[in-house]
């Protein structure tokens, strides 16, 4: 994991603020449309009485691909080469295939493209539970938080457990944290010397 370098507090108030800011839309297929220009595609959804539009991110694209099974590399090609293209297939795709996809979206981009009972663990509401947790701990301290674009990090040691492996070289125990809001994988707690 690389080194986080927000505190505990800067990460907290990110996450409140991607609260704030983040919004998950249940949509049918059917009401979504891509379109393409000098690179840069946004998906559009049309809520019946309103249309919300998001630029898509380069995760959401990927996740867009492996749905539709058409693979990356072609997506990819269509989508510098010839955006045209691209945003026929996948609009075709989308209404020939229709289905109920959950979108999550953050500061006006799509960030994910997922299944509607995709069960989303929030990174705001797994600190909300670990903080006590680790703050109970004796010894215990968080040395290093981040959050991506992807995952939230959380890399705790524990002071108490220390070993000198050889003259010089001391070990500790932790464990790091990890959460993909967005579908790349699961919570994961991993324990790390």
């Amino acid at each position: 994991m690389k080194q986080g370098i927000k505190t505990i507090q800067n990460l907290y108030g990110e996450l409140e603020r991607q609260r704030e800011a983040r919004k998950d839309l249940i949509a049918d297929t059917r009401s979504i449309n891509i379109s393409s220009t000098n690179g840069v595609s946004m998906l559009s959804i049309s809520t019946g009485e309103d249309i919300l539009s998001y630029h898509v991110t380069d995760i959401a694209h990927r996740q867009i691909a492996d749905r539709l099974n058409i693979p990356y590399k072609y997506y990819e090609r269509m989508r510098t080469d010839y955006p045209a293209l691209l945003d026929k297939n996948v609009n075709g795709w989308l209404l020939k295939n229709p289905e109920r996809r959950m979108l999550r979206t953050l500061d006006g981009k799509l960030r994910a493209f997922l299944s509607d009972r995709y069960r989303r663990l929030d990174n705001l509401e797994l600190v909300d539970h670990v903080l006590p947790v680790i703050a109970e701990m004796k010894g215990c301290e968080i040395i290093s938080c981040d959050i991506t674009e992807t995952h939230l990090y959380l890399k705790v040691i524990n002071k108490t457990m220390k070993a000198e492996i050889v003259p010089g070289d001391i070990v500790q125990a932790g464990f790091v944290i990890s959460n993909s809001e967005i579908g790349l994988g699961a919570l994961k707690v991993e324990p790390l010397v």
